[in-house]
């Protein structure tokens, strides 16, 4: 899959994000991630359809006024003076259908494209984001929001943007036409107006409030429903089937509810406005009527007054009896962008430093006192090594000693303090992030997969993975990572997909395609996290023997509770509750006897007790003599 760069339309909402964040940012422009903000940023659509939605309503108008002549030239007894209004209506008519297709088209386009720009600075922050906000916020809360809450802000921004102009024209346009006709008359059809607005505020109100409800319990049941797709191996194992699927009923009884409390408000609202509307026309007919029966010389109206009045009232009426609508979808629209913006006004932890991208990278590091802690809780105490360009160090340690979290650290995974990390002497905290990221390739422990083919997995940083010099690299990583001969015993080998987070293979299967993934990058500095506690003794050797070959053209940093593999690398560190308790070679370290000695005899005298397992199971394989003391 190719590297993501945010498209030409575009560019981060980040106003912190430095020109070097992505490949194409000196040519894109900052947008502005408010809903004022899009709808400037595509004014000149939404002025265009504005005028379109303008001709629209005056040809209506139009259509009013001639209607009106035409008719009172029937029954004024001039019969002959139809032709030419009638063909006004006609020609006004076609306008009319082509400014409301326009203005469709234009409006429609506009909120189209907010939504596309909005989707692209979502993935943009997201991908900027750090931990700390990932554990506020879950996938399926994050998929809920950028999916329908997105397509609710689209809506407002296209149809809610259109329907709440049309009102306004609508009313100007049948308004002119009424009050010139008949003062009076507009005055006794307008009866139930102030009613009608009235309600219209109070269904606002409730339906924002709603809606959100609505919209926080869809992310709920998405949470609940991803997380049981991605863990359907631990569910299925552990027998939780019917606690799960509690869980899931509960979270869809919550969506359902608060979906039929939105219908409900939605279903009362509409009748409620149509009632007012009717009782309106009811009392324009009932006046109207007392007013045909009069002379106009004596306040009456004429039948073509009467008919005029009647177009343009109800031109009037349905747009008045859609704004509940269109209401709904602007609440349901800000209620979406509320959700939204706790994702956009999300502060990065990690963001670029003012030094331009170094043109190359040799690969050494320096730590100088770092520490670091999770909240209150320290992690990292003053540590501190270099490792020179082009040599390897490993990092051993007890569970808990901060080894992973150091690995996070070099790669600017985690906020590194300042002046603490530096690649050939520049602080990481002071480079563009791309140039730290590119220049560690970053191997974790656990895994991840994407859900695609193995070949895509392995070759994820390169443009074209399916080329035939990328399938060659991808093959020749796989073959370091041992993990060649399994991908093509699969069923389709390297397009084989291997499912959600890898479901579809084993733990040391995962951990070698992963590290085959950071061979690939071929990166001056190579961070492994422990990238062998799922592999045998044989394959262990083999990917070791991989190890000490990268070693010899990069910098490496192996991340071990292995001595067998610490025993490889130029340098060995050991940490021990954050603090580095010993440094030197594997020899120096062994005859110093402190804790890494202690790892080693610890971990020789277990190789001990399994060749003696191994031995003890060949001597009493059946039908092999077995010796037995008395």
């Amino acid at each position: 899959m190719p590297r993501y760069a945010l498209p030409h339309r575009t560019l981060a909402a980040d106003s912190d994000s430095d020109s070097n964040s992505d490949s194409d940012s000196d040519s894109a422009r900052t947008l502005p991630v408010t809903l004022g903000g899009q709808f400037k940023r595509h004014l000149p659509r939404y002025v265009a359809g504005m005028l379109m939605l303008a001709t629209f309503q005056f040809a209506l108008n139009r259509i009013d006024w001639k209607s009106k002549e035409a008719i009172d030239s029937v029954f004024g007894g001039a019969p002959d003076q139809v032709t030419r209004p009638a063909l006004l209506i006609l020609a006004l008519s076609i306008v009319a259908f082509v400014a409301r297709v326009a203005s469709r088209w234009f409006v429609f386009n506009a909120g189209r494209d907010a939504e596309y720009e909005l989707r692209t600075l979502l993935l943009h922050r997201l991908h900027r984001l750090g931990t700390a906000f990932y554990r506020t916020m879950s996938a399926g809360e994050i998929m809920s929001r950028s999916t329908g809450d997105l397509q609710q802000v689209r809506l407002l921004l296209g149809f809610g943007v259109l329907n709440v102009i049309n009102v306004l024209f609508a009313f100007a346009s049948a308004l002119q036409v009424m009050i010139r006709i008949s003062g009076r008359l507009t005055l006794v059809a307008f009866v139930m107006l102030p009613f009608m607005v009235l309600v219209t505020r109070s269904f606002s109100r409730s339906m924002f409030r709603m809606t959100r409800t609505n919209q926080e319990s869809l992310g709920a049941l998405s949470d609940v429903l991803q997380t049981n797709l991605a863990g359907v191996r631990i569910v299925r194992s552990f027998a939780l089937e019917k606690r799960e699927r509690s869980r899931f009923d509960k979270a869809n009884a919550a969506y359902r509810d608060a979906g039929l409390a939105l219908a409900r408000l939605r279903g009362l609202m509409g009748p409620m406005v149509g009632t007012a509307s009717s009782l309106g026309v009811l009392a324009f007919f009932w006046y109207g009527a007392s007013l045909l029966q009069r002379e106009p010389s004596e306040g009456g109206i004429t039948r073509g007054a009467f008919f005029a009045f009647w177009l343009a009232y109800g031109r009037m009426t349905w747009p008045m009896v859609a704004l509940g609508f269109a209401i709904s979808i602007v609440q349901r629209g800000r209620a979406g962008y509320e959700r939204l913006k706790q994702i956009f006004d999300a502060v990065p932890e990690v963001t670029d430093g003012s030094l331009p991208q170094p043109a190359v990278v040799r690969g050494s590091i320096a730590v100088h006192g770092l520490s670091f802690a999770y909240g209150s809780a320290p992690v990292l105490d003053d540590v501190s090594f270099e490792v020179p360009t082009g040599t390897s160090m490993a990092i051993v340690g007890r569970t808990g000693s901060g080894k992973s979290t150091l690995a996070l650290l070099l790669a600017r995974l985690l906020p590194t303090p300042s002046g603490t990390v530096f690649i050939d002497g520049s602080d990481v905290c002071d480079l563009p992030l791309v140039a730290v990221r590119e220049a560690i390739g970053y191997a974790q422990q656990d895994a991840f997969l994407f859900s695609t083919t193995v070949l895509r997995n392995i070759g994820f940083c390169l443009d074209d993975p399916e080329s035939d010099a990328a399938v060659a690299r991808i093959r020749e990583a796989a073959r370091e990572a041992q993990v060649l001969e399994e991908a093509l015993g699969l069923p389709e080998q390297f397009d084989t997909v291997v499912g959600e987070r890898g479901v579809q293979l084993s733990g040391g299967q995962k951990q070698r395609i992963a590290l085959a993934r950071a061979l690939v990058r071929e990166p001056p500095v190579l961070v492994l996290d422990d990238p062998l506690s799922a592999v045998d003794a044989k394959t262990e050797s083999a990917i070791l023997d991989a190890i000490e070959r990268q070693a010899q053209s990069r910098t490496v940093l192996l991340i071990t509770h292995r001595v067998a593999a610490a025993s490889r690398c130029d340098q060995i560190l050991v940490l021990d509750e954050g603090r580095v308790l010993e440094k030197g070679t594997h020899l120096e370290l062994v005859a110093a006897g402190g804790l890494y000695a202690a790892f080693a005899a610890e971990q020789s005298l277990k190789s001990d007790l399994e060749a003696v397992d191994v031995d003890g199971a060949e001597a009493s394989t059946p039908g092999l003599p077995v010796e037995v003391e008395a």
